[in-house]
């Protein structure tokens, strides 16, 4: 049997050590995702249930409606599309030009009740909002009371 002195500044460099290599894993992922969405965007999505349909508003601003794509594939919703803006400033000993572009996709799985014949968009603000109608036989009460007799 080996007898080692207690040394805590051993137990101490080890803990440092594994920390920073995980300090460098964390920052080779912010890195990668950094590069990787470079181009992306991302838009914001809400989501709700009404009493006759289901809501999607989607976040796009400085998006143009020709830019959107909406369709249904098997059963599921995608909206997909590209921002390109430009700002150009000119002045008299100023000149700026800011770009900013990006293309993005979401899909939504569509839900049983839905009438996917009459789903409709509406773009407002820089708002998107995709309505999907609940079919009418879902609208029937769900709680179904059974007589005793």
């Amino acid at each position: 049997m080996l007898i080692t002195r207690y040394n805590p500044s051993n137990q101490m460099r080890e803990f440092r050590r594994g920390f920073d290599l995980l300090n460098t894993m964390l920052d080779g992922i912010n890195q990668e995702k950094e590069i990787s969405f470079k181009g992306d965007f991302s838009p914001t999505i809400n989501t709700r249930e009404g009493e006759f349909a289901y809501h999607i508003e989607v976040d796009l601003p400085g998006v143009k409606k020709d830019d959107i794509k909406i369709q249904v594939e098997d059963s599921t919703l995608i909206i997909s599309g590209e921002r390109k803006l430009k700002e150009e400033i000119k002045e008299e000993n100023y000149y700026k030009v800011e770009s900013s572009f990006g293309s993005f996709t979401r899909s939504f799985s569509i839900p049983e009740d839905a009438d996917v014949e009459n789903i409709h968009a509406q773009s407002q603000d820089g708002v998107l909002e995709v309505i999907v109608p609940k079919l009418e036989s879902a609208k029937v009460d769900k709680v179904k009371k059974i007589e005793i007799k």
